[in-house]
């Protein structure tokens, strides 16, 4: 059954969206800050007797500014995915009233600290501080005798009375607002800063998303590249192989096309049972091209010898799933099919400097004279499967040899993260 390598690669992803944690850590950090700096700037220029009515009021305002901070994130995630212009007018817009709840509680929760302040500070001079029925702030006065000339001045008898002088005046209807808006603008720059700060963090999410989804892509492209060679193996094997059998039918061989039948049936077995683009282990994939070579030794009984060299380190290593049926058909086609004598295909590998080279090498006639020699449609799909696969970090060559023909293949190592893992124990 056919698949789709988008939909196995790529599902559908939600939108990039910043996570709770890390956008409550920024809230944190940020008014953790404020009330850090407030503090201290406060402890330089208020009597320290004021300082702990100060701190648990300040905490107050600081988890206020946090949870209105979260309201203001709920809502900016309705802009998420709208361009950027739209988030910053929405930020403009959505933090401004946040900031003047914020003022007004900061207004109502220090309210009483002005009535202490002024007290203290009576206390301190020694004078009288008082508010009227109006809220007027009024400092007593003390009235002294104007003594006659000649006569000594001061003593605790010169004051025969007290005089009431106001020195602030009732806090108005506009002293409110300008009181409030002076406190909230402070708020709303914070509400501004931290706003720019959540879209930075989703500018980051969102272009990871975008290169996970690149990725996806390209990885889904390439898997299609690799159906695409592999399945390109299949029809050409099958031609030879029925061509095989259709000529042992046509010369009475029933016994021998059975047998190849038979061999066939075991080979497709195991080379559908694994997914066209995942790679196999070496020892399956040399078990794979030996029901192949036992399928053409039903035609060439006594012309075909092979020999396998796979160590016994080597048998896990991770190769493409039938990289080497070209190469072993070419070696039958052109090395035993043309001669009448016994032709030896050798199929290899071993380790060299961290990589795995396997070679598929025969002692037939090589390249007939007047011919030319090139990279066919079989070792082209070898060469482009390793390159989409590896990348250029592959060495392919083939080429006539002395007393034959030889094609290497020269792979990055790799082996089961398990198998390492035994290797090291």
């Amino acid at each position: 059954m056919a698949t789709n390598p988008l939909s196995d690669t790529a599902p559908a992803e939600p939108a990039a969206t910043v996570s709770f944690r890390t956008v409550l850590f920024s809230m944190v950090v940020l008014w953790a800050t404020y009330f850090a700096l407030t503090t201290f700037r406060s402890s330089l220029v208020l009597d320290l007797s004021l300082q702990f009515e100060l701190g648990w009021r300040r905490l107050i305002i600081t988890a206020l500014g946090i949870g209105l901070t979260i309201v203001l994130w709920l809502l900016l995630r309705l802009f998420d995915t709208r361009p950027l212009w739209l988030k910053i007018a929405a930020a403009i817009a959505l933090a401004f009233p946040i900031a003047l709840a914020i003022g007004q509680v900061n207004q109502w929760i220090f309210k009483d600290i002005e009535l202490a302040q002024e007290q203290l500070y009576a206390k301190k001079y020694n004078i009288n501080l008082r508010r009227d029925e109006s809220g007027n702030l009024l400092v007593d006065v003390p009235v002294r005798r104007v003594s006659p000339a000649g006569q000594p001045q001061g003593g605790a008898t010169d004051v025969v009375d007290s005089q009431a002088v106001m020195i602030a005046p009732a806090e108005t209807y506009s002293d409110f607002w300008r009181k409030l808006l002076d406190v909230a603008l402070g708020r709303y720059f914070l509400l501004l800063a931290w706003a720019s700060t959540y879209f930075a963090l989703l500018a980051g999410v969102q272009a990871r998303a975008a290169q996970r989804r690149e990725e996806q892509f390209r990885s889904a492209a390439k898997a299609a590249e690799l159906r695409s060679l592999r399945y390109q193996v299949n029809p050409h094997f099958l031609f030879n192989t029925l061509n095989s059998l259709s000529a042992l039918v046509m010369t009475g061989k029933a016994d021998s096309a059975e047998r190849m039948i038979q061999t066939i049936s075991r080979f497709y077995r195991h080379s559908l049972a694994t997914e066209p683009t995942a790679d196999v282990s070496l020892r399956d994939e040399f078990d794979l091209q030996k029901l192949y070579l036992d399928i053409e030794a039903v035609r060439f009984p006594t012309r075909l010898v092979t020999k396998f060299d796979l160590p016994a380190d080597l048998e896990e290593c991770r190769v493409p799933g039938m990289i080497l049926q070209p190469l072993v058909e070419n070696s039958v086609k052109y090395a035993v099919s043309p001669v009448s004598r016994p032709v030896t295909i050798t199929v290899a590998a071993r380790e060299e400097f961290d990589r795995l080279v396997i070679t598929v090498g025969d002692d037939g006639p090589g390249v007939p004279q007047g011919t030319t020699h090139g990279f066919g449609i079989g070792l082209a799909n070898v060469r482009d499967r390793l390159e989409a696969r590896f990348g250029p970090d592959i060495g392919f060559s083939s080429a006539p040899v002395p007393g034959g023909y030889c094609t290497e293949i020269r792979i990055p190592l790799s082996r089961p993260v398990s198998h390492q893992a035994n290797r090291h124990d």
